[in-house]
């Protein structure tokens, strides 16, 4: 395509449920630089995904960290004008309504998106070469479980922050977040003595609000196969912190924790951080290195104290305000998590045609000793090689760079749909009389390729279509998936419409004597239409998705 001829400059973001971060290279001389300056921080590679705005929602007032949390002090307090708004990605997430994050009245999760990405922008453009409206390809990542509606969001987000020139630029490439951590981890296959073409690995990409897994296969090349389905969870490190909340209710109660959250969110936040310094982070399930952790009230979050009433005020004030962190409390904050990351590794190693090579830990919550532990004693017997890569909290960004710098390292990819589209063919004796139409036709399901299909990411599928009326100018044809590997009708259980494929039929004066040959290419994260009549010449092909 002409568009990549002239990209300079690569640029991955890696936008996270609860961090995020950026690189790029110089695509003549791809020297990596990951950002490492942010809001009141240095020498971190991500910042906090969160924004904070001021009171009528009109502007940001801070975000990453400094949106975040805040020690107890005078000038917390008076600073202390909005909640922050955090895990606004996950709105784009498959997951009940009742379990996303609150957001404030009068703000929609996508305004959220755009605003923290317009931030990112703002500090790449400082890069010198940067400037995403000229000679840029920008990579993004997305979780392994987003679907095709959650990645137009987020193409939409990009296009407002100003990011992209079109909302459906090229220069906007989607990659899954595992899959870049399969592009960042294949630099080290050698290291663990994994050569041999067709050898497998599983990347199991532990994140704050999302766990992703993949299982990829070493081509000829140095290139990568996609050998399962993607699948993953929410069941990410926050869901840890999520469980000391609920410690801390019940040694405080509910009506505590919940003023709390309403009136000093930011001081909340600060007790949550430091629970995760001096506790989580050190955690390694060995009892023999665990301390009792004493939570001092007065000195983390003093402000809690005037909202702790009956019992629970008494034993404190007994205890001096401090709450024992004991070995069992803080493994059974875990437990349910971990738990949950195990069944996904076993879903995958089941779902795998041959034996993982190699296992590699990547994103911020792989770097806790407490989960790597419990899955080398679960999968070692299985999988001889578990590593946790250098810095495996930038592996994603990292990867998804590389992928932009040689967009060919992926050549295939399992589907998680069976895909088809609608036709009207005429009804039939046989076929069910309700199902009967108008013009004695009956809607169908026409597969174009089954779930579990391994393709090439150009690889295309498609039909020859013919006009149905004489002077027919358009086509349009509903597109739908489904889990199952195959249906028959569009509104049974299962189906979804994805969208609507519109078609120009050029060349009316021919009448009946015309084809059109159209394609859908279901290898990339985003769907693409091609089309062509019986000249091999293009015809106008657009998708407009169901949202």
């Amino acid at each position: 395509m002409n568009w990549k001829s002239d990209i300079r400059v690569v640029v991955a973001i890696d936008f996270g449920t609860t961090y995020s971060g950026f690189a790029y290279a110089n695509k003549l001389n791809p020297e990596v630089i990951t950002n490492d300056t942010w809001p009141e921080v240095a020498g971190v590679l991500k910042t906090n995904t969160v924004l904070k705005y001021d009171q009528n929602l009109k502007s940001v007032e801070a975000w990453g960290l400094p949106a975040l949390a805040q020690k107890a002090s005078r000038r917390a307090e008076r600073n202390s004008t909005s909640k922050p708004v955090e895990l606004f990605k996950l709105h784009l997430g498959n997951m009940p309504e009742k379990e996303k994050p609150a957001l404030p009245k009068g703000l929609e999760y996508k305004r959220a998106i755009t605003d923290y990405l317009t931030e990112i922008e703002t500090v790449a453009t400082r890069w010198p070469n940067v400037n995403f409206m000229e000679q840029v390809l920008l990579i993004m990542t997305v979780p392994a479980e987003f679907s095709e509606q959650a990645n137009a969001s987020i193409r939409e987000c990009a296009y407002k922050a100003g990011l992209i020139s079109t909302q459906y630029a090229d220069t906007l490439q989607l990659t899954t977040e595992p899959e870049a951590a399969a592009i960042y981890c294949m630099r080290t296959l050698k290291e663990h003595m994994i050569t041999e073409v067709g050898s497998s690995f599983m990347i199991v990409d532990c994140g704050g609000g999302t766990v992703d897994l993949t299982t990829r296969e070493l081509l000829e090349n140095n290139r990568l196969g996609e050998i399962t389905e993607r699948s993953g969870d929410f069941c990410g490190g926050t869901y840890v912190d999520k469980e000391f909340i609920k410690f801390l209710r019940r040694k405080v109660g509910d009506s505590a924790v919940n003023l709390l959250y309403e009136n000093h969110y930011g001081q909340l936040q600060y007790m949550v951080q430091e629970f995760c310094r001096r506790v989580k982070l050190p955690f390694t399930g060995n009892r023999k290195d665990f301390k009792t952790y004493e939570l001092d009230i007065e000195e983390v979050c003093p402000v809690l104290k005037q909202y702790v009433t009956g019992t629970s005020k008494v034993k404190l004030e007994k205890d001096d305000w401090i709450i024992d962190l004991e070995y069992e409390d803080v493994k059974n904050m875990f437990d349910p998590v971990v738990g949950k990351i195990i069944r996904l590794i076993n879903g995958q190693l089941n779902a795998s045609p041959g034996t993982c090579a190699a296992m590699f830990l990547v994103g911020g919550f792989s770097e806790s000793k407490y989960l790597q532990t419990r899955i080398k004693q679960e999968f070692g017997d299985q999988v001889k090689n578990i590593n946790v890569p250098k810095q495996p909290i930038a592996a994603i960004v990292r990867g998804a760079l590389d992928y932009g710098l040689n967009m060919k390292t992926i050549k295939t990819r399992v589907l998680k749909w069976t895909y088809g589209i609608e036709l009207s063919p005429q009804w039939k004796k046989g076929d069910p009389p309700e199902r009967k139409i108008s013009h004695g036709r009956i809607n169908v399901f026409s597969k174009l390729v089954s779930r579990g299909t391994i393709v090439d990411v150009d690889q295309g599928f498609g039909k020859d279509l013919f006009p149905s009326i004489e002077d027919q100018s358009a086509a349009s044809m509903k597109i739908y998936k489904t889990p199952a590997l195959d249906g028959k009708y569009p509104d049974e259980p299962g189906m979804e419409k994805l969208g609507e494929l519109i078609l120009d039929f050029p060349d009316s004066h021919l009448g009946f004597n015309r084809k059109l040959e159209f394609t859908l290419s279901f290898g990339q994260m985003e769907i693409r239409a091609f089309c062509k009549n019986q000249n091999g010449k293009s015809v106008d092909a657009v998708f407009n998705l169901e949202f």
